[in-house]
């Protein structure tokens, strides 16, 4: 079951088919040593914008998957609004993700796992169905969740045997 607000809603399997394409662009990252998350935007059931994280390779602070993905869905449709679009991605959005996709008036979000460190579709805040806003976006989150947790535990763990590995050589 995933949630959609407060409601639970039976995992569709095109949402699991569309975050296995967002987890394809997280795989991207961890090929270049970023910390492996993946997003993409769903225009009338195709992709029109990919993006993963890229903020160490570029030394940029804003190139989360998100971004990426909403930008180049942007220039796709050629309008920052993105209205009949759902973003896709494997982590949960961040404060500055979520504003980006409440500004770009995506309708849908769905992520994999929750980001307790900074969680703005639900876990720490929920910026996306914020009231106040003159915008929200429904969030459904949790499809496939073990997978996307995997990918960040996975590279996180090897991050830090690394470092282990380089402070150990480092001791002798």
């Amino acid at each position: 079951m995933s949630n959609v607000g407060n409601k639970s809603v039976i995992d569709d399997p095109k949402h699991e088919f569309w975050m296995r394409e967002a987890i394809v662009e997280a795989r991207k990252a961890e090929a270049l040593g970023e910390v492996p998350i993946g997003a993409i935007v769903v225009f009338q059931e195709k992709i029109i914008g990919r993006g993963y994280n890229l903020r160490e390779t570029t030394l940029d602070s804003t190139a989360h998957a998100e971004m990426v993905a909403i930008r180049e869905a942007s220039k796709t449709l050629n309008s920052w609004r993105l209205l009949d679009c759902r973003l896709y991605v494997t982590l949960e959005p961040c404060p500055m993700c979520a504003g980006a996709i409440v500004q770009s008036r995506i309708p849908l979000t769905v992520y994999g796992t929750p980001d307790p460190k900074a969680g703005c579709a639900g876990t720490l805040m929920n910026l996306l169905e914020e009231p106040r806003f003159n915008h929200r976006t429904e969030v459904i989150q949790g499809v496939l969740q073990e997978e996307c947790a995997e990918l960040l535990t996975s590279f996180f763990r090897r991050l830090r045997q690394k470092h282990a590995k380089i402070t150990s050589v480092g001791e002798e």
